[in-house]
């Protein structure tokens, strides 16, 4: 009677899974955009940084008369001649990475959901067929995906500091203070939208089923492996749009629910590859006019 009464326990435990993971992912996804409103630990608001992107004719003067303690700005204003205009600090990096992995969670997590879910099932049916033991780690699933989110933001970090240091990037604003370096990104954002490979992994996206049931493995290690190959895919489809983030403002709000639409149209829409040739030609096209203008 006891083993009866736990394993009822059980199935309805896993009855609940799919209830209890995605409420999880909505606080985490709550979460990370309520840290990124607040300024991500950089000392101004979100909202500010968005005015001063939208209007960049005032970020000079806000950069001179509020500075924001601990922002990548404060390093180059304390960097020595030898160090160079864009010396950070330790904290100043780990603000950065924090940043960037933080806006990843608020923009890929509700694309990435779907899979995340869409797992946890597979895993309950495996159960049935005496393939697999115990609740679905779905949570596993997801760390193995938002670690190779990890892997990219400690990247677009360097990328940051890089373009920083050669002046390219206003410290204010976050975002790009040149019309080559804004035209350039745009035009190679929009020609890898139209290229096989982001269709290649934009297909594996789109398609989590088919993905699940030719890579599906059993137990905890199983499922972060299977998140980080489908983190692989995602940062394969998606890294080009990320780095739109230079254009518009690293913190502008308004670009960053832009692109988090536009990636969800991408992958959840029963159109999403017309969305992405579509978003590939205005992207060419308005490279082009930045650069020309």
């Amino acid at each position: 009677m006891a083993d009866a009464g736990d394993t009822a326990a059980l199935e309805r435990l896993l009855r609940r899974d799919r209830a209890i993971t995605a409420a999880g992912l909505a606080v985490l996804c709550a979460l990370a955009w309520l840290y990124v409103a607040s300024g991500a630990g950089f000392g101004a608001s979100a909202r500010d940084m968005t005015t001063l992107s939208l209007f960049p004719h005032r970020a000079a003067e806000a950069a001179r008369a509020m500075p924001m303690p601990g922002a990548p700005m404060e390093g180059m204003a304390m960097g020595s001649a030898a160090a160079g205009p864009a010396a950070w600090s330790p904290g100043v990096w780990a603000l950065t990475i924090a940043m960037w992995w933080t806006m990843m969670v608020a923009m890929m997590a509700p694309s990435a959901a779907p899979t995340i879910l869409l797992y946890g099932r597979v895993h309950r049916q495996a159960q049935t067929r005496g393939q697999a033991a115990g609740l679905a780690p779905s949570w596993a699933f997801a760390a193995g995906y938002l670690l190779v989110w990890l892997g990219f933001s400690l990247a677009a970090a360097g990328l940051h500091w890089g373009l920083e240091r050669a002046g390219l990037l206003l410290a204010a604003t976050m975002g790009s203070r040149s019309r080559w370096l804004s035209g350039g990104v745009l035009i190679a954002a929009g020609l890898y939208q139209l290229s096989p490979l982001q269709n290649v992994c934009l297909s594996h996206c789109r398609s989590p089923a088919a993905f699940l049931s030719r890579h599906w493995r059993p137990g905890a290690a199983g499922a972060v492996r299977l998140g980080v190959l489908h983190g692989a895919y995602c940062v394969g489809c998606c890294w080009m749009l990320m780095g739109l983030l230079f254009v518009g403002g690293v913190m502008n709000l308004a670009w960053i629910a832009a692109l988090t639409l536009l990636v969800m149209a991408e992958k959840l829409l029963p159109g999403g590859r017309w969305t992405v040739r579509a978003a590939g030609a205005v992207m060419l096209a308005w490279g082009a006019v930045t650069l020309l203008a």
